[in-house]
């Protein structure tokens, strides 16, 4: 939750690093994006009017910021807190309608403006290819399972096809750099992203939960066990897929 790895043996690092997750050990737009949707939810009783969303986002606006500087502000997180920056005030004016690319550039160009130097980081370059491959890739192959025509509900196919299109949308834009950088390529990327993508969410909000409790001093001791189990199956699952 706050990019500290210290616990974190060598063993298990390789094996987010080998099954193609590392992106969750480094502080992005998954974690940022969790708090934020934490957040989101728990302000959604105020309703959806206009002085509701000015408190909205500037309660989301803040907590996001305040998150941000709390774990180091990496290139990365920062990224993720521009575009929440941008959604948000975008959402004041209902008629205004959001475009990924024009987010994406607009961000880019805030980033590059503030630090000139943050371009030669890493993070920072996979960090807008991931989000480029989501903003012009992932729309189209998502489109590519058709629509059922029924309104809401729970429809698995399809929601897994959309995780899949992201994957591959982010795995197809990152790939090359990576390969560049480090001679390697996780084979198994979409096996390893399905299952541990839902799982570490599970996680997060769990562990926010779980964090939030044990400050009151009312946190049940059967649900950090449940944490703490949660966080071992993720480990073991890596472990197996790295060790294919």
């Amino acid at each position: 939750l706050t990019g500290d790895r210290s616990g974190l043996t060598p063993e298990q690092t390789a094996a987010f690093r080998g099954s193609g997750t590392s992106h969750i050990l480094a502080l992005s737009g998954l974690h940022l994006g969790m708090i934020y949707l934490i957040v989101s939810r728990m302000l959604a009783v105020i309703g959806n009017t206009p002085p509701a969303r000015r408190v909205r986002c500037f309660v989301v606006t803040a907590f996001s910021g305040f998150y941000t500087l709390m774990t180091g502000a990496g290139p990365s997180i920062v990224r993720a807190f521009i575009f929440i920056v941008i959604n948000e005030l975008s959402r004041l004016d209902p008629e205004r309608k959001g475009s990924p690319i024009r987010t994406l550039m607009a961000a880019l160009t805030i980033q590059l403006a503030l630090r000139p130097a943050v371009a030669g980081n890493l993070g920072f370059q996979l960090s807008y290819l991931a989000m480029t491959g989501i903003a012009t890739l992932y729309p189209s192959m998502s489109s590519w399972y058709p629509d059922s025509g029924r309104p809401g509900g729970f429809h698995p196919v399809r929601k897994l096809w959309n995780s899949t299109a992201l994957t591959v949308s982010c795995q197809l834009f990152t790939a090359p750099l990576v390969w560049i950088r480090f001679r390697t390529f996780p084979k198994y990327f979409l096996i390893s992203n399905l299952t541990a993508l839902p799982l570490t969410s599970a996680v997060m909000v769990l562990s926010v939960v779980t964090i939030a409790l044990s400050c009151a001093g009312i946190c049940p001791e059967l649900l950090i066990l449940l944490d703490d189990r949660l966080v071992q199956m993720l480990f073991f699952l890596l472990e197996c897929v790295s060790g294919m």
